[in-house]
């Protein structure tokens, strides 16, 4: 009982803090407040909208707001997001670009789950809409899941991996980004040993912690310095009365906001700060670089406990993966397996979370894959999110992802296009 009301508190607390923003906004925003000249009013008002503003995104699923691209023919096609597979925990689904042909490049964007949503990759997806057919991980909240249901930890993640690769067929095209980089490579393992056929064409892993020893950051060493019992013990709650998982131990999307905020908490506090000041001289507006990067980092969602404690156990302390030890439903998954299947690591160089050679580390894990089957980069002054979006992954790396995946395809493609000059 005690962890459902913890849970229910940290969400009272989110909910008050909400309320104290809405109020604070109306009250200062009153008309004939207008006729006392004191900033701290107008100060007040940006305050309170602000504050409004970034608790009530925190539990609030963002819209993929990917309605149409323009095509060659000079139309702008729509774009229908269709459900291709259901399943509890998440879906896989698909961007249609209604009237376009394929474009011989069919690729599954495996979205990481580690506390935000799959929207979370929306530019990613922007960018690669014009030239190739997406496909992409839908993952589900865990607070909205009855206990009923069953349970989900980093084994079943790579068994809805191997299903959704089954389903879109072998020409398939993986990019794997973060958190579930080493569980597509396991995915893909597993798929060499069990079904050959079903395997894709390339993987691309984006700054995934394969081998998290292979060079320490904040994550990596916090998940060696504290224990499975304090975890969980101080992290876990169960969910509260509000939802539909109720009852279902969860790691909180608020908890794991705190630690995101933690991390970066100067960098966080100035830009807040100069919201506020940009909103009191009515130089804000609401889609402004700021709202539209908290609107997304501040949705948050809960993800099993199951899943985190595996996760912590199994691909940071055991290095089950790293060690090529990895085992699923019992059977074990051999990476060297992979003999077919085009792998290529792409590194950031100022990465904080999965710094540079946590996830060049799975070349070397794949000993029966060709050389020439095997490529890497390391992106110099990107950060974690700057080698999957913004100008370093739509300048630099996109291309040479793209440029990968043709040399590796035998379906014929369209021309890649220059998103660099829109």
């Amino acid at each position: 009982m005690r962890y459902l009301l913890t849970y229910d508190f940290m969400e009272s607390v989110r909910v008050t803090n909400q309320w104290l923003g809405s109020t604070a906004r109306a009250m200062c925003s009153y008309p004939q407040l207008g006729l006392i000249v004191n900033p701290a009013i107008q100060m007040t008002a940006a305050w309170g909208e602000v504050m409004e503003r970034s608790f009530a995104r925190m539990t609030t699923r963002p819209d993929w707001a990917i309605y149409s691209i323009p095509g060659d023919d000079g139309h702008d096609h729509p774009v229908a997001i269709d459900t291709i597979l259901s399943r509890p925990f998440g879906d896989l689904i698909r961007f249609d670009v209604q009237g376009r042909a394929p474009t011989g490049r069919k690729v599954l964007l495996v979205a990481p789950m580690s506390g935000h949503y799959a929207t979370l990759l929306r530019s990613t997806v922007v960018s690669l809409l014009p030239d190739c057919d997406i496909y992409i991980t839908d993952w589900h909240n865990a607070r909205d899941i009855p206990v009923s249901t069953g349970k989900f930890d980093i084994e079943d993640y790579t068994l809805y991996l191997v299903e959704f690769l089954r389903e879109m067929g072998p020409d398939t095209h993986v990019i794997a980004v973060c958190q579930p980089a080493p569980l597509a490579l396991a995915a893909t393992a597993y798929l060499a040993g069990d079904d050959p056929k079903a395997q894709p064409r390339t993987l691309t892993l984006i700054g995934g912690p394969v081998d998290p020893d292979a060079a320490t950051t904040d994550v990596t060493d916090f998940g060696n310095r504290v224990t499975m019992g304090q975890l969980e013990r101080h992290v876990l709650q169960r969910v509260g009365f509000k939802y539909a998982g109720a009852g279902r131990m969860v790691y909180p999307g608020l908890q794991q906001l705190a630690s995101f905020m933690a991390m970066n908490a100067d960098k966080h506090t100035k830009a807040f700060g100069n919201q506020i000041l940009r909103v009191a001289k009515g130089e804000a507006s609401d889609h402004d670089k700021h709202n539209t990067f908290y609107d997304e980092y501040l949705a948050v969602m809960d993800m099993t406990a199951e899943f985190y404690l595996s996760t912590v156990e199994r691909i940071f302390k055991g290095l089950e993966i790293a060690r090529n030890r990895f085992t699923v439903a019992g059977k074990q998954v051999d990476i060297g397996k992979i003999s077919t299947v085009a792998i290529k690591t792409v590194e950031g160089g100022k990465d904080d979370i999965s710094a540079p050679g946590q996830c060049v580390a799975a070349l070397n894990l794949c000993s029966g894959l060709p050389e020439e089957k095997k490529a890497s980069y390391l992106e110099p002054n990107a950060g974690h999110y700057g080698i999957f979006a913004g100008k370093s992954w739509r300048t630099k790396i996109r291309p040479l992802v793209l440029e990968f995946i043709d040399a590796n395809c035998h379906v014929p493609k369209t021309l890649v296009k220059d998103i660099t000059a829109r």
